[in-house]
C-alpha cells in the first residue's frame, strides 16, 4: 500500500496488524523493493576470527533494522496527521530494504539473527509509542538522534568490517546513505532536538543492544 494512502488502523483492525507485523518482522519475513547493494559483488571466503566479525556486525545491523520496523509502525500507528503518518510508513518501507539485506547476507556468512529480536521489537515499539504520544515534531526528532546514532554505528562497521568482505560493506554503506536521508526528511519536517538526558539514555540502550546482539 502506498505511503501517501497509509490508513489509521484503530481497535482490533489496529491491534491485528500490529500483532502480524510484528511477527513477520521477528520470523524474518522481509522483501526488499530495491536490489540487494552486494548482489554483482563476488562473495570471498571468510573464516575464523574474520567471519565471526562480519557476521556478529551484520547481526548487530539486522537487529537495527528489526527496531526501525518497530519505532517506525509505532509512530506512523500514532501519529496525529495523516501526513506525518504518511512519511513514517514510507521511512518504514525502506527501512525493510535493510532488514531484507541484512537477513540475506547473514544466512550467506552462515549465521542466523538475534534470538532476542521479539525483546527488541518489543521495546522499540514502546518507544515508538512514547515518542508519538509526545507530539509530531518531537516525534521527529526522535528519528533524527535515532538516524545520528544509527549513522555513526554503520560508520564504525565500515572501519571494523574485515578488508575484503566487499559485499557486506556495500549494503553498510547503502544503509548509511539511507539513514542520513531519513535524518535529513525528518529534519526537513520541523523536528524537535531530543533532550540531552534522553539522548544520553538512547545510547546506553544501544549499546546494551549492541553488545548483546553481536554475539547472540
Amino acid at each position: 500500500m502506498s505511503a501517501m494512502f497509509a490508513p489509521r488502523l484503530g481497535g482490533i483492525d489496529g491491534f491485528i496488524s500490529g500483532i502480524d507485523k510484528a511477527l513477520r518482522v521477528v520470523a524474518g519475513v522481509a522483501v526488499a523493493t530495491r536490489a540487494n547493494p552486494a548482489v554483482h559483488i563476488d562473495d570471498v571466503h571468510l573464516e575464523g576470527a574474520e567471519l565471526r566479525r562480519s557476521a556478529g556486525l551484520m547481526r548487530v545491523n539486522h537487529v537495527g533494522e528489526v527496531c526501525a520496523q518497530a519505532l517506525y509502525d509505532a509512530q506512523a500507528r500514532f501519529a496525529a496527521s495523516d501526513a506525518m503518518r504518511a512519511q513514517f510508513v514510507q521511512a518504514g518501507r525502506e527501512e525493510e530494504d535493510h532488514l531484507a539485506w541484512t537477513a540475506q547476507r547473514l544466512a550467506e556468512l552462515g549465521s542466523q539473527p538475534s534470538v532476542f529480536n521479539p525483546v527488541w521489537y518489543a521495546g522499540a515499539f514502546a518507544l515508538g509509542t512514547l515518542a508519538a504520544q509526545l507530539g509530531d515534531q518531537r516525534s521527529l526528532g526522535f528519528v533524527v538522534e535515532t538516524e545520528r546514532q544509527v549513522e555513526a554505528h554503520l560508520d564504525s562497521h565500515l572501519v571494523s568490517l574485515p578488508a575484503q568482505d566487499a559485499k557486506s560493506r556495500a549494503i553498510v554503506t547503502q544503509m548509511r546513505d539511507d539513514e542520513v536521508a531519513h535524518g535529513a526528511a525528518a529534519q526537513a519536517l520541523g523536528a524537535i532536538n531530543v533532550p540531552a538526558p534522553a539522548r544520553m539514555a538512547m545510547t546506553a540502550m544501544a549499546k546494551v543492544m549492541t553488545a548483546t546482539a553481536y554475539y547472540l
